[in-house]
């Protein structure tokens, strides 16, 4: 069997990633600032197609994790798979994920979006590894507003897709309500091999339609924070959910749910217990 340069090679450095993805981002930068310049004012966002080496792409998706090996979600709001635990998958994973974190990376996506003291999360707070197949799904949601610690504002949502021959028809994409849930959305197709990246505040409404085909839509996601809200009048939130634009009924239980997430938080601030969502490393 004949493999490919990135196939093969598990022993590839995080720093040797994140000069692939460095590369790639630099190279289009201007376009992307005018991407993310020209929605900033709703929901900021932009993406990048054929980020990595498509070999290197595919030996990714190969080595995801199983659902077996992941966390379930399924409740009103979403039904998805996902993982922070990243000593318990293939090395390589753990490489990608981290390789966003590198120093020149954040400093160049600072500069596209104007987003001045950005910082990653070795922590995953929310973030890692997500996975979607048939009938999975993600209501309209606002991400909570802070980080594990409500020290940091979250700001920006960095979502790397890396299951081949995505097609828009499959579901599984990323959709923005630039004008609140009761208006239309963009959809950002999850195609292979795409980093799409995103600005979160009060007001940026997103989620992920439903998947309709016996697929996997697997995802590799990170969250940048920083010392100062986007928007000068956010304020702190839980992650917030919503119906579709025709669930009458699933938008008021939603509404009502937040709106008790919400009162628990108000007293006590880091909630009742710890959001198991991180990577709990050795050290």
């Amino acid at each position: 069997m004949h493999f490919t340069k990135y196939q093969c090679m598990t022993d590839i450095e995080t720093s040797e990633i994140a000069n692939l993805i460095f590369n790639k981002i630099h190279s289009s930068k201007e376009e992307l600032k005018r991407l993310y310049d020209g929605s900033k004012d709703e929901i900021g966002f932009f993406f990048i197609d054929d980020l990595l080496p498509e070999d290197l792409a595919l030996k990714l998706n190969d080595i995801f994790p199983k659902e077996e090996d992941m966390r379930c979600l399924k409740s009103l709001r979403e039904y998805k798979f996902i993982s922070a635990q990243m000593n318990k998958h293939t090395s390589l994973l753990e490489k990608v994920l981290y390789a966003f974190q590198d120093e020149r990376i954040i400093s160049e996506i600072s500069k596209i979006t104007d987003i001045k003291n950005l910082y990653a999360d070795p922590c995953l707070y929310a973030g890692g590894l997500s996975m979607m197949r048939k009938d999975n799904f993600l209501k309209p949601h606002l991400d909570n507003s802070h980080d594990a610690n409500r020290a940091r504002w979250r700001v920006l949502n960095l979502l790397y897709y890396v299951s081949p021959d995505w097609k828009l028809e499959n579901g599984g994409n990323l959709e923005i309500w630039p004008n609140g849930t009761g208006g239309k959305q963009i959809t950002i197709e999850s195609k292979f091999n795409r980093l799409a990246v995103m600005a979160t505040h009060d007001h940026s409404w997103h989620s992920v339609s439903k998947v309709v085909v016996n697929k996997s839509r697997k995802c590799i996601s990170n969250y940048y924070f920083s010392d100062y809200p986007l928007k000068d009048n956010d304020k702190f939130h839980v992650t917030t959910f919503r119906g579709r634009p025709n669930e009458f009924i699933t938008n008021l239980i939603l509404k009502s749910d937040s709106k008790l997430r919400m009162l628990v938080r108000r007293i006590f601030k880091n909630g009742i217990r710890k959001n198991p969502h991180i990577y709990k490393k050795d050290n």
